[in-house]
């Protein structure tokens, strides 16, 4: 059944005249207001309201930091409790009560190997600061430079973490094959070509004439997202963890936006049963304010006082509300509810892709899924198995989603895999909606003239 487009309730006018302000004032830098142009003002759980009345379900999550959704009531309880306190909101790195209950917390979350010998940083607000700081620690305790990332990866957009992320052209870093079934590198795909990506980084780690020197560490994410949601396999995340132990490398995992139940585990990590030497964690963790920490381990911690610092890394709010958030999805299994949700959204999207050859692949783990869209009708470049990426046929998807009261995110290589965050407190009904106004855009965009498609004017 068609999902038709949700009635404005309030004029426009407000709603209007915000956007035009904010094109005019914000920078060219902007995102996501240039493909969601809509004016939040209301939120709650999975759902927001727009300043011109429209109610859209949310399936970007603040990018994934909202695992318990908008202003969820244990968040927000949390947050008043701090504030009716009067305790000091800003404190630098100095030891709190609430500093002291979200590590204490945190760390009850952790694979119980990796926690048991485990140090925290508390870094700047952002995951990417984190990432920098999981570079200098390692660094200074290898006495090493060079990192080894992964094709595909997204790191953050400071400095050092856009150097290790798959769209840098300063390439400072040593690049790896991340391995995927779906356009594998090397034509293999599937446990072959997860094998021969190892064996590649394993040889090049070893070739004294492959010129990579010892590195500080290796940095991978066990779920590429904004690389278009590629599920590392399990085996290659342990070949990872063999290859990196065996020659003393100290293994990064980024679990910035995997983290807190997203990929239907905790951890993502603990899906492989590896246990890093540095864990990078943020989004979630803050309960959807900024908050970003590392967490490693102990033997690392060889950093002198201030090697890495930041005015605000004490937000006693974020932490307060991470508290609240890591505890609310430890004590009711959510991660284990995004697990069995996941799959079913999986198998319907699946099942979607028997009707729709536009659908090349539909990917994920737990909560975080892509749909990758092709042009079918259009030959593959030199006797590729998969069709050429459909940029505009994804943007035209997602605007036709926007229209059906879904939001949508884009990522991958080409910006053609459809990205689904919804929270972990997804109802069956929410998921049912979402898949069916997916399925909905979809259709509607494929009925769109080529014309109009190729120049990804839609509205």
């Amino acid at each position: 059944m068609a999902v038709t487009e949700p009635a404005p309730v309030a004029a426009p006018a407000v709603h209007e005249g915000i956007l035009r302000r904010q094109s005019m004032r914000e920078s060219a830098a902007r995102t996501y207001a240039r493909s969601l142009p809509i004016v939040p003002v209301r939120a709650r759980g999975m759902t927001i309201e727009g300043a011109d009345g429209r109610r859209y379900l949310d399936c970007l999550s603040g990018a994934g930091t909202l695992a318990l959704g908008h202003n969820h009531p244990v968040v927000l309880e949390a947050i008043k409790k701090v504030l009716d306190s009067g305790a000091p909101l800003h404190v630098l790195d100095l030891a709190t009560p609430v500093k002291d209950a979200f590590t204490t917390e945190l760390f009850a979350t952790l694979p119980g190997e990796f926690a048991d010998d485990a140090r925290i940083q508390f870094c700047g607000p952002a995951g990417t600061d984190a990432v920098e700081a999981a570079f200098k620690l390692v660094r200074a305790a290898t006495g090493r430079d060079g990192l080894l990332a992964f094709t595909g990866a997204y790191h953050g957009m400071t400095a050092g973490a856009l150097a290790a992320s798959g769209g840098a052209e300063d390439v400072r870093v040593t690049r790896l094959p991340f391995p995927r079934s779906y356009r594998c590198p090397f034509g293999i795909g599937g446990e072959r070509g997860a094998e021969t990506a190892a064996r590649w980084a394993e040889n090049l780690l070893d070739d004294p004439k492959g010129g990579v020197p010892a590195p500080a560490g290796m940095i991978l994410e066990p779920v590429q997202g904004e690389g278009g949601v590629n599920p590392a396999p399990d085996d290659w995340m342990r070949r990872m963890r063999e290859i990196t132990r065996s020659r003393s490398v100290p293994l990064i995992a980024d679990e910035v936006q995997t983290g807190v139940g997203r990929t239907g585990a905790f951890w993502a990590v603990e899906h492989s049963g590896i246990t890093p030497d540095v864990m990078v964690l943020s989004k979630a963790i803050g309960g959807s304010l900024p908050l970003a920490v590392i967490v490693y381990c102990s033997d690392l911690d060889t950093w002198q006082p201030g090697a890495h610092a930041g005015t605000f890394r004490g937000n006693q709010l974020a932490m307060a509300a991470g508290t609240a958030t890591l505890s609310f999805v430890r004590e009711n299994r959510l991660a284990e509810r995004a697990a069995t949700l996941g799959a079913r959204m999986l198998a319907r999207l699946q099942g979607l892709a028997t009707e729709h050859p536009c659908i090349g692949d539909v990917r994920g783990r737990g909560l975080m899924i892509g749909v990758e869209l092709v042009d079918p009708g259009v030959p593959a470049p030199d006797g590729s198995p998969e069709p050429p990426p459909a940029p505009a046929l994804a943007a035209a998807v997602q605007q036709e989603c926007l229209r059906r009261g879904l939001i949508v995110e884009l990522g991958g290589r080409h910006s053609t895999v459809v990205r689904l965050l919804p929270p972990l407190t997804l109802t069956d009904e929410q998921a049912t909606a979402v898949v069916d106004r997916l399925a909905d855009a979809l259709a509607a965009a494929e009925r769109l003239p080529h014309r109009r498609i190729a120049t990804g004017s839609i509205l």
